[in-house]
């Protein structure tokens, strides 16, 4: 398999585009990044210090200096990795009810969400890299070798976000969740700075009824068949 793969995945929230991401990047070898995460901390620290989260002038320079760290998870809770903001573990804090209401507002910021890009595009740069998010192969990374748009109704996005809440003893009203996707689903899909929509080659994933076993499957299979006809038509040019 090729050395440089870049693989976009993109949806909604909620519809599971996180851990399928992880896991076909384990399965591939890759290195796994959720741009979320990136958002997510500019939103943790507008609300962490009192400032507004639809400046741009004010969090566009927050997203293009934050001292960001992904590293291996440091503690045994469920987490696929450990997030540090200046050195403070803000893994779980970026995973918030505040954090999901907020979130869509400053990631429609043109100014937050260009320094965000070339954050993103520079770690993809000479690597195996399963990159997720709302906009990856649409804006972020268009010529991506294999894109995928993941889907789930949201009613089911809403019970899994529950699920994970109460899982860490936080309390979830599922019709609140499920208000709040709705809502951020129209704003994501609305905005006029990269709004959320499957690229046009994006292969769709619906995953309301899969494991994530059958899921990673049906990946791997779309990007072995990817890569044979790339080298096909590479032989062919030749």
């Amino acid at each position: 398999m090729n050395a440089h793969l870049v693989i976009a995945i993109d949806g909604p929230a909620g519809a599971g585009k996180s851990v399928f991401g992880a896991a076909l990047a384990r399965a591939l070898q890759s290195l796994c990044i959720d741009s979320g995460i990136v958002y997510r901390a500019v939103t943790w620290i507008a609300l962490a210090h009192g400032l507004d989260p639809e400046d741009d002038a004010t969090l566009s320079p927050v997203a293009s200096s934050m001292n960001l760290q992904i590293v291996p998870p440091t503690v045994q809770d469920g987490r696929q990795f450990t997030i540090l903001i200046d050195s403070q573990d803000v893994t779980w804090g970026l995973r918030t009810p505040e954090i999901d209401r907020t979130v869509s507002r400053p990631s429609a910021l043109p100014g937050v969400r260009r320094a965000v890009t070339e954050q993103l595009r520079h770690l993809a740069r000479d690597t195996r890299v399963v990159m997720v998010g709302r906009d990856i192969g649409t804006v972020v990374l268009p010529d991506a070798d294999v894109k995928f748009y993941v889907t789930a109704n949201p009613e089911t996005r809403a019970r899994r976000r529950a699920d994970e809440l109460q899982a860490r003893g936080q309390e979830a009203d599922v019709a609140d969740i499920l208000r709040s996707i709705i809502e951020r689903d129209t704003r994501d899909s609305g905005r006029a700075t990269a709004p959320l929509r499957p690229a046009h080659d994006a292969v769709h994933l619906e995953t309301d009824n899969l494991t994530i076993d059958a899921e990673v499957a049906f990946a791997l299979d779309v990007v072995q068949r990817s890569l044979r006809s790339t080298t096909t038509l590479e032989t062919k040019d030749v």
